[in-house]
């Protein structure tokens, strides 16, 4: 009885081992291959237990994931750049200056443009290419084209180039209307600062209307303030709208460190598209004309001339024959002493134009700006202690100063 029983603890004893060896054995074959799969990061194909339908579901989501990851403002960002930085341009120039010696050392400059034309003109700003004696352009694909100059309007910092696409389509970009552009706006700034082609930076319209005035003789009239990143390498670059229209082009930045203050300024596009067409058509610009010279009074010189007001611009000559004398604008007629100057007196004063003050030749340059030959502007002027409106249809100026 002893024994039977014993038989058949031994044999429970050996069924509880065999169940133990094989759950060990069935462990060490397939746990650590599993473990070593997930370890590596490796998915498990069809073969190993994976339907394959599970598979294409898992890359479906992966790539929706992908998509629904940008923002709606992010995707007008990359829809924007990837159509308009192919026709976005980055302009290398050479040029030879002197030193103190007078021995030649060679200059190497850059900035942007856009290609505004299949065809190969390209827009940007005069102070990039002024003086250079070879100019190169990459575009956003890398390819190198030689560069001519065909004409600027140094007033308003605007140049045109071309390049000879050599069968080659090219990308232009589509020009806006600035008019019609409104504080808050969102805007993007595509260009190449410090060499960094392609580079993209976003902002809104700061401000509109303003007159920025760049040098003694040139300024940016209208201009377009925002606070998208422009920097040194910008300039020439195409300032665009979220429906990839050109609006602007960068050209200034308000700058007391030398770098970004988040204060950029660019030229209204529909100002660069009259320049533009001038360049493409006949070569110049055509610049509206009045045909005066003057000399600016105002404080001790306007009480000494005793004239009826305080500031203006005295018409020392109006040019015979030209718009201004045909309307019956009065010169001077004798010449007076004013400090270390002689200058002719006894001409009108003119006051305004179109209603705008003027007290200096850059308010009349800035109102000028604004018209074409052919049109008419109202000048008011006094004739002593009369003043009167007298309507001047301009005339065309020749050259492109």
């Amino acid at each position: 009885m002893s024994l039977g029983k014993h038989s058949a603890r031994t044999q429970l004893i050996l069924i509880a081992l065999i169940l133990v060896l094989g759950a060990y054995w069935v462990g060490a074959r397939y746990g650590p291959r599993q473990a070593e799969k997930v370890e590596a990061g490796r998915s498990v194909g069809p073969a190993e237990g994976l339907p394959a339908s599970s598979l294409g579901a898992q890359k479906q989501i992966s790539e929706h994931d992908h998509n629904v990851a940008l923002t709606e403002d992010e995707s007008i960002n990359v829809r924007i750049y990837k159509a308009a930085s192919p026709a976005v341009a980055n302009i290398l120039t050479k040029a030879t200056e002197y030193d103190f010696f007078m021995d030649p050392v060679p200059v190497e400059g850059a900035g942007s443009g856009f290609i505004i034309d299949p065809r190969g003109y390209i827009l940007t700003n005069y102070h990039v290419v002024a003086g250079a004696q070879t100019m190169e352009v990459v575009l956003g694909d890398q390819t190198h084209y030689p560069a001519k100059f065909i004409g600027a309007d140094q007033r308003n910092d605007v140049a045109l180039i071309k390049i000879d696409p050599k069968g080659k389509q090219l990308a232009a970009l589509t020009l806006g209307d600035s008019s019609t552009l409104q504080v808050g706006q969102k805007v993007l700034a595509i260009g190449d600062p410090f060499g960094f082609q392609s580079t993209l930076t976003t902002g809104v319209v700061s401000a509109l209307g303003r007159t920025v005035q760049t040098s003694q003789t040139t300024f940016i009239d209208e201009a377009i303030q925002t606070d998208a990143s422009i920097n040194r390498g910008n300039s020439g670059g195409p300032l665009i709208n979220t429906h990839g229209e050109v609006i602007g082009i960068n050209s200034a930045i308000f700058t007391p460190s030398g770098t970004t203050a988040g204060i950029g300024f660019a030229i209204p596009i529909n100002s660069a598209k009259l320049i533009a067409s001038d360049l493409m058509s006949g070569g110049k610009i055509r610049r509206a004309y009045l045909g005066v010279q003057t000399v600016p009074v105002g404080g001790w010189l306007a009480e000494a001339l005793d004239l009826p007001v305080q500031e203006g611009l005295l018409v020392e000559t109006a040019t015979k024959g030209g718009p201004a004398a045909a309307a019956g604008i009065h010169g001077g007629n004798r010449v007076a002493q004013a400090g270390m100057q002689k200058i002719i007196i006894g001409g009108d004063v003119i006051v305004a134009l179109d209603g705008q003050k003027v007290g200096n030749r850059f308010d009349i340059d800035v109102v000028l700006n604004r018209k074409r030959p052919g049109d008419s502007v109202v000048v008011t002027v006094y004739r002593g202690a009369n003043k009167m409106d007298l309507p001047v249809k301009l005339g065309e100026r020749e050259g492109n100063d």
